[in-house]
C-alpha cells in the first residue's frame, strides 16, 4: 500500500559568494597574497592600485545594480555550518618555521634546485667502486630506505623483492655485503633497520674514546638496560663511576635517532610564516596592527567600466556586442564582489584578533602564561557578533607577533577549570605549572604523575593523575621514568 507524506524541511544555504568569502577568511597572509594574484590574471577587470581622477561608482546606476546585494552576502547568519562548503582541501597547508619581517620589506631568497635524499644517496655511491651485480642491488637498497632514513625490511624480503620485480637474482649474502656499503653512506646511520643499529652505526664513525667505546657497548649489549634508564644496573655491570656512564650516555644523546629526517636538501620545502598581525605595548597600552599585505589597494578597471557605458549608449546592438558585454559585465562584477570580499575579510580578522587581545589583555601586558584566562571560540564570536565557524578559521590559520615571540592565535583558546578556591582557571595556566614543577624536579628521582597531582593540589589545583597524565602527553613530556638522569 502506497503512503504519501508531506515533509517540509527548512534549511539556510550560503551563496557561493559567502562561501568564497569565508575562504578567504581562512587564508593566512602568504596563502592570502598567492589567492590575490591567481584572481588578478583570472580577471582582466581587477585592477592594483588606487583610482586617479575617476569616480569609481560613476557606472553605478539602474543597469547595473546586480552588486547591490552583495550587502546581504555578509557573514551575519548564526546558524550556519561553514564546514559543511569547506572541505578540508580549501585548508592552505601552513607549515611552522618563523622568520619575521616587516611588513614593508620585499624579500627574494634565491636557493639552490633542491635534490632529493634518495638522489643524494645515490651520488655518493658513485663514489664506491662496484660491479653492474653490485650496483643494482645497491641502488635498490637505497630505494628501500624510508624517509627517516631507515630500511624496515628483512634481507629474505628484499632478496624475494628483487627477483619479482626487478628481475634481480641473489642471495642474502650479497645483500647483507652491499649493506655494509649502505651504512657508509652520509648522513651517519642511515640504513639501519632500527633504532639500535642506528645509533650503533653512528658511534662506530665517531673517533674511539673510552666514553665512545663505553657506549658502544652499552648499545651494544645493553641496549634494552639502557632504554629503560636502568642506570643502576648499568653502573654495576661496568663498574665505572657514575661521571664516566654520563659521559657515556651524552654521546649516545647526541646521536641522530632520525637520520634521514636530518637531510637539508630534500624536497620538503619550508615555508616561512608571516604573521597576519603584530600586537605592541605603547606607552602601556596594548596597539593592534593587521599586516598590511592583507589590505591591497585594488580597483575595478577604467577601461571595461568605459567599455560598458560605450555599449549603453550605443543605438545599434549587435549580437556579437551583447555576448561581449555579457563577459565586461561579468568580469565587472566579480571584481566588484573581490574588492568588498577583500574589505570584509579585513575587518572580520581584525575586530576578532582586537577582541582576542582584550579578552587576553592581562597576557599580552607581561607574557606570563599563568595569565592567560580561559576562552572558547564561542566567547570571541558573543563579542564581535560572528558566527563560531568564522571565529575558528582566524584562530586556526593565523600568527600574531606579539612581544615575546610570534604565536599561533588557537594557542590562547583553552577550557575552563576549577581551582580550589572555585575560580575558573585556565587549562593553559595549569600545563604551564605542570612544565615548571617537572622542569624543576630532581632528574635523579623524577616526579611520577600521582605526585605531580599531589604537588598541584597543594598549589591550589586539585586536579586527578589521569588528567596530569593527559596534560603531559600534550605538552610531550615523557614519563618519570623516561626523565630520569645520572
Amino acid at each position: 500500500m502506497l503512503k504519501q507524506f508531506l515533509n517540509l524541511k527548512l534549511s539556510q544555504k550560503l551563496s557561493p559568494q559567502q562561501i568564497q568569502l569565508m575562504k578567504l577568511i581562512q587564508l593566512p597572509t602568504q596563502a592570502f597574497e598567492q589567492r590575490l594574484l591567481e584572481e588578478m590574471n583570472e580577471n582582466p577587470a581587477l585592477e592594483a592600485g588606487k583610482e586617479d581622477d575617476y569616480e569609481a561608482d560613476e557606472y553605478d546606476n539602474e543597469d547595473y545594480d546586480d552588486y547591490d546585494d552583495a550587502e546581504s552576502d555578509r557573514i551575519e547568519a548564526d546558524d550556519i555550518n561553514i564546514d559543511e562548503y569547506l572541505s578540508d582541501d580549501d585548508t592552505p597547508d601552513y607549515k611552522t618555521q618563523v622568520n619575521n619581517y616587516s611588513e614593508d620589506e620585499e624579500r627574494e631568497t634565491p636557493f639552490a634546485a633542491p635534490i632529493s635524499f634518495h638522489q643524494d644517496l645515490i651520488n655518493q655511491l658513485n663514489t664506491f667502486i662496484l660491479n653492474d651485480e653490485e650496483r643494482e642491488i645497491a641502488e635498490f637498497l637505497v630505494g628501500s630506505i624510508d624517509d627517516m632514513g631507515y630500511i624496515r625490511r628483512s634481507i629474505p624480503d628484499i632478496v624475494d623483492d628483487m627477483a619479482f620485480t626487478q628481475g634481480i637474482y641473489t642471495d642474502e649474502a650479497m645483500v647483507e655485503k652491499m649493506m655494509t656499503v649502505i651504512h657508509e653512506l652520509e648522513p651517519s646511520g642511515v640504513g639501519a633497520r632500527d633504532l639500535q643499529e642506528c645509533l650503533l652505526l653512528q658511534l662506530k664513525h665517531k673517533t674511539p674514546t673510552e666514553y665512545v667505546d663505553l657506549a658502544i657497548d652499552i648499545i651494544e649489549n645493553q641496549f634494552d638496560a639502557f632504554t629503560k634508564k636502568h642506570y643502576d644496573k648499568l653502573l654495576q655491570k661496568y663498574s665505572v663511576s657514575n661521571e664516566q656512564l654520563k659521559k657515556a650516555i651524552h654521546e649516545i644523546e647526541r646521536l641522530n635517532p632520525k637520520p634521514g629526517g636530518s637531510f637539508t636538501g630534500n624536497n620538503k620545502v619550508t615555508e616561512n610564516i608571516v604573521p597576519d598581525f603584530a600586537i605592541r605595548i605603547v606607552d602601556g597600552e596594548l596597539e593592534l596592527t593587521l599586516n598590511g599585505r592583507n589590505a591591497p589597494s585594488l580597483h575595478v578597471s577604467k577601461d571595461y567600466q568605459e567599455m560598458m557605458q560605450t555599449y549603453k549608449e550605443s543605438k545599434d546592438k549587435s549580437t556579437a556586442q551583447k555576448d561581449a558585454v555579457q563577459f565586461i559585465k561579468q568580469k565587472l562584477d566579480s571584481a566588484k564582489w573581490f574588492i568588498d570580499a577583500i574589505r570584509q575579510r579585513q575587518e572580520t580578522l581584525f575586530v576578532t584578533m582586537n577582541a582576542i587581545m582584550h579578552y587576553q589583555e592581562e597576557y599580552f601586558l607581561d607574557g606570563d602564561e599563568t595569565k592567560l584566562k580561559p576562552m572558547i571560540l564561542k566567547d570571541i564570536a558573543d563579542m564581535v557578533g560572528l558566527d563560531i565557524s568564522t571565529i575558528s578559521r582566524v584562530a586556526n590559520s593565523k600568527y600574531v607577533e606579539t612581544p615575546y615571540g610570534t604565536k599561533l592565535i588557537k594557542e590562547f583558546f583553552s577550557e575552563a577549570m576549577k581551582n580550589d578556591q572555585g575560580e575558573d582557571v585556565s587549562t593553559l595556566e595549569i600545563k604551564k605549572i605542570l612544565k615548571n614543577t617537572i622542569e624543576e624536579e630532581d632528574k635523579k628521582k623524577p616526579l611520577p604523575d600521582d605526585q605531580l597531582a599531589e604537588i598541584l593540589k597543594e598549589k591550589g589545583y586539585p586536579i586527578a593523575r589521569r588528567t596530569i597524565a593527559k596534560y603531559r602527553e600534550q605538552l610531550d613530556i615523557p614519563v618519570a621514568r623516561m626523565r630520569k638522569k645520572i
